[in-house]
């Protein structure tokens, strides 16, 4: 199947029960995120786009933490990167904080406030993927670290 049949959705579910707070979670992708997603598909067609040590299962909750071990970086946590993109956020842009708790499905406000927000702050939670997206698309700057020594 060539690209031109491939139909992509541009959103992301998290059913609630893989959810710490037991809610469905809407993730928008952005179009970074979204053409790797079209090249895997090409070569992932019936497969995880993100396959495990199983064949036929995807990635353990564990892989990403393993992958850091591996390469000699077990001094970083895979919840550094969610850490990484709200200083983010918070430093480079001026999308409201509610937006990146959001994004990151932490809950916001008080129980008052949670009583009448009923929305997710998608649209606006799309816009910051995309910023999120062409920022990591960037050519590596001065102070980038790698993450294998030698890299």
């Amino acid at each position: 199947m060539g690209l031109g049949a491939v139909d992509l959705v541009s959103l992301w579910t998290v059913p609630a029960e893989r959810m710490k707070a037991g809610k469905e979670h809407r993730v928008p992708l952005s179009e970074p995120v979204m053409a790797l997603l079209r090249d895997l598909y090409e070569v992932r067609q019936g497969e995880p786009v993100f396959p495990g040590a199983i064949k036929g299962k995807g990635l353990s909750n564990m892989a990403l933490l393993m992958a850091l071990r591996r390469q000699g970086r077990g001094n970083l946590t895979a919840h550094g990167f969610r850490s990484t993109f709200r200083d983010w956020v918070a430093e480079q842009t001026n999308f409201p904080s509610e937006v990146a708790e959001m994004a990151l499905a932490h809950t916001v406000g008080d129980k008052v406030e949670a009583a009448y927000r009923r929305g997710d702050l998608f649209e606006k939670r799309r816009q910051l993927a995309e910023a999120w997206g062409a920022f990591c698309s960037q050519p590596a700057g001065g102070n980038v670290v790698a993450l294998r020594p030698g890299a």
